[in-house]
């Protein structure tokens, strides 16, 4: 099975309101080409984090779902990770395993006649 390298949409700040419906279809138009299911957003020149950061992630990650894919963070500021965490937005930052997966290596033991969980 082959892995597809996946895109990456660099965004440098601050994105003025006007430009988020571009950035939009720059996602679901890198899922189209490269088939890789994933657009990496390098987010390390956006700017101070802010709503409008949060704004702009959230609608990345909501136009790639609706395309059938997700985005993936690169470098995002240990503030932004915490805002993005304090509301609630659990968007996937290069590097670490995706939080309903188990780490690679991670086998849980199940005793015989014990009923599934």
């Amino acid at each position: 099975m082959n892995a597809v390298t996946p895109a990456v949409l660099v965004l440098s700040g601050p994105v003025a309101r006007d430009e988020v419906p571009g950035l939009c279809d720059d996602v679901r138009e890198l899922l189209a080409v490269t088939g890789a299911g994933v657009v990496v957003c390098d987010v390390a020149g956006l700017g101070p984090p802010g709503l409008a950061a949060v704004d702009l992630l959230a609608r990345l990650e909501l136009a790639a779902r609706r395309a059938g894919g997700r985005t993936r963070l690169r470098d995002p500021d240990p503030a932004l990770r915490s805002l993005l965490r304090f509301l609630g937005l659990g968007l996937q930052v290069e590097g670490e395993v995706e939080e309903r997966e188990p780490a690679l290596g991670v086998e849980e033991e199940v005793e015989p006649g014990q009923p599934a969980v």
